[in-house]
């Protein structure tokens, strides 16, 4: 490239070669020797090495380029609209809801206050109806211990270890999970959570296990008494759904910027406070 004074700048360009072409053009006489006769074949490879041999020499050893001059072009846009609209942008961020959100903790804590009022009314049911505290525990464990679907009648109502123990860790478990899920939920229906919490929810969860239950487990779905299912199922709702709505808010992350949910301190990305210092 040279440049002069009062003369347009100059570049330099790779110089047209019809190399390119003629290799092209004896890669298909190659092709097309095949189908028609091996003299096609024969001219098409010569082309083709010829178009190579070419086309390298147009590079190595020295690549043949030309001079170009560069004249300047003014370039101005113009529009025939006599308005140009513009979208609206408001000052303040979009909101991400909820705008605030439950931590973890408190769907765990709301999943055991949950366990253990469920398992109030269940072994309620198991005293008043059944007449064995170990009734309702030893239907429980049959939904994962094969052993417990062995058990006779007889033997329903009465203690076995391995059986509670699957019980108890089953129900912890679940219980853990599904006050997690409710810690989730709750903050979307926030005029209602006891609602959702106590009666939507077990409902809901009823009707499902109503349909699947026989797959699940066939020991539980001949045994099972649905009110007493369902007053435990909303007795667990409305102890979750009040544990976890007496836990305090965290507001969400997600419109914060990566730096902020990383920890790192960056100035300049909090908005400034209302008394002119930088945000903490």
């Amino acid at each position: 490239m040279s440049e002069s004074p009062g003369a347009p700048r100059e570049i330099e360009v790779p110089a047209p070669t019809a190399w390119p072409f003629v290799l092209a053009f004896g890669f298909t006489l190659l092709a097309a020797g095949l189908v028609t006769t091996i003299t096609v074949s024969v001219f098409g490879a010569v082309l083709a090495l010829a178009g190579c041999i070419g086309w390298f020499r147009e590079v190595f050893p020295h690549e043949h380029e030309e001079v170009v001059p560069v004249l300047p072009e003014d370039i101005r846009i113009t529009t025939e609209r006599s308005i140009v609209e513009r979208l609206p942008i408001p000052a303040y961020r979009r909101a991400w809801l909820p705008v605030h959100t439950y931590p973890i903790s408190a769907g765990v804590k709301g999943g055991w206050a949950g366990a253990v009022a469920m398992a109030i009314l269940a072994c309620a049911y198991g005293v008043l109806k059944a007449g064995s505290v170990w009734y309702p525990i030893n239907l429980l464990a049959a939904v994962v211990y094969a052993e417990s679907l062995k058990l006779g009648p007889a033997q329903l109502y009465s203690f076995h270890a391995d059986t509670f123990a699957i019980a108890l860790v089953l129900h912890g478990l679940v219980s853990t999970l599904v006050g997690v899920l409710y810690g989730a939920m709750l903050p979307m229906f926030a005029r209602r959570p006891i609602v959702l919490g106590g009666l939507i929810g077990p409902v809901l969860w009823s009707g499902l296990l109503y349909t699947i239950l026989g797959f699940l487990n066939p020991l539980l779905a001949s045994h099972i008494d649905w009110p007493w299912f369902i007053a435990s199922q909303v007795a667990f709702g409305i102890a979750a759904g009040i544990v976890v709505t007496k836990q305090s808010r965290k507001p969400t992350r997600e419109n914060l910027p990566f730096l902020m949910r990383a920890g790192i301190e960056a100035p300049g990305i909090i908005p400034p406070r209302e008394n002119g210092e930088d945000g903490q």
